[in-house]
């Protein structure tokens, strides 16, 4: 199954671009899910469906989907305490009523990530549509995955659980409990749920679909955005510019503004694959305004991110890491080894990532950043590589 992930600048359209792409693939014969996470039935308002907790027919082979975030929350909260009652009985815990439960802040995009994972799961779908927040808080979501799992591998190691006859016994020789083991299985079970979603974000098929407004801010927004999305290995298929105005007015106002939007757009041209959806001249409401908005089709052949290692030991002794971030600066980058981890951050983002089996044998020899890509210099380290293979 195909996914098209949508996000950008806030308060472009997003969602309207969401249900047009959606609505398009549908009408060409692709069953395809919209799926979006918003409290409020913005996705509806567009479609002309009221949307919910469980999956609509928006149009003929659209279906449309807004998961329930305080369902889910409750029911996650209620079986924590069902199997924390010993714990919560020796602290003399009160237990929380469902009733009583409203969601956490972040319970939106959880919810969003499991179905997201039920969704890639069901063989319903050949295409996926997700609704994104913002590109800040869809960065933050979409890293989640990845970065909870290292967060579990590292508090509860999985080698651990296989010592479970001896934890008693290593229990009185350390003089504290040891970890229960509803506590490994309930992380065994998040590790699972995790890796699943992780799946789909990295998923060769999976793409990103970027929405702005041409002018400065949607420069900044869609330049941040693209860095960010190319650190964590997201390929950026399509920048949908919205709102675009007719460049020939009489509205001395209009005009200034169409020639700002124009600027944006030369400059897109030439680093994006870049689509120009006119203004309406109002919001689109219905299938029916969803259809006249000429949205990209979906690409079936997506192209993904790759981060290639270049074989230089002949000419100048080294293996190159090749790690492509666009837009990124000089000034806001930083590398960091940590063992067989590298630590990259680029301005507010950051990400840790494994080293290839090949480099974990290398000492970092020096790093670059040149038309858009990080050259990472790996030198051999005498004890750890055979001399035949140097």
């Amino acid at each position: 199954m195909r996914t098209i992930l949508i996000t950008g600048q806030g308060g472009t359209g997003r969602t309207t671009v969401a249900a047009a792409t959606a609505l398009k693939a549908a009408r060409e014969g692709t069953r395809t899910l919209v799926l979006t996470a918003d409290r409020t039935d913005t996705l509806g308002a567009v479609l002309g469906v009221p949307t919910g907790p469980d999956p609509v027919e928006a149009a003929p082979g659209l279906t449309a989907w807004r998961p329930d975030a305080a369902a889910r929350f409750r029911d996650d909260l209620t079986a924590f305490q069902q199997r924390a009652t010993t714990a919560l009985d020796l602290l003399g815990a009160s237990r929380l009523d469902a009733e009583e439960v409203t969601p956490l802040p972040g319970a939106e995009e959880l919810a969003l990530l499991r179905a997201l994972r039920d969704a890639a799961l069901s063989d319903a779908y050949g295409l996926l549509v997700v609704d994104l927040p913002p590109a800040p808080q869809a960065l933050a979501l979409l890293s989640l995955p990845e970065e909870l799992r290292r967060y579990l591998r590292r508090l509860l190691p999985p080698e651990r659980q296989a010592a479970r006859a001896l934890r008693p016994v290593l229990g009185r020789l350390a003089g504290v409990p040891m970890p229960a083991e509803w506590l490994y299985e309930t992380a065994a079970r998040w590790d699972v749920e995790l890796a699943a979603v992780q799946a789909v974000v990295e998923d060769r098929a999976t793409t990103v679909r970027l929405v702005a407004e041409p002018g400065p801010a949607g420069a900044d927004a869609v330049r941040t955005a693209a860095t960010a999305l190319a650190l964590r290995g997201l390929p950026v298929d399509t920048l949908v510019a919205n709102r675009v105005l007719p460049g020939a007015t009489n509205d001395t106002w209009l005009a200034a503004l169409a020639a700002q939007q124009r600027k944006a757009l030369d400059e897109w041209q030439d680093t994006y694959d870049l689509h120009e959806v006119p203004h309406a001249g109002h919001d689109p409401r219905g299938p029916h305004d969803l259809a006249a908005l000429p949205v990209p089709a979906v690409n079936t052949a997506p192209t993904p991110v790759e981060w290639p290692v270049t074989d230089r030991l002949a000419d100048d002794g080294v293996l190159v890491w090749n790690i492509p971030l666009p837009g990124a600066i000089r000034d806001e980058l930083d590398l960091v080894r940590r063992g067989d981890e590298l630590v990259v951050t680029v301005g507010p983002f950051r990400r840790i990532v494994p080293l290839p089996s090949a480099l974990r044998r290398c000492t970092v020899a020096g790093a670059a950043l040149r038309e858009g890509e990080l050259r990472i210099r790996f030198a051999p380290d005498p004890g750890l590589w055979p001399r035949g293979e140097r």
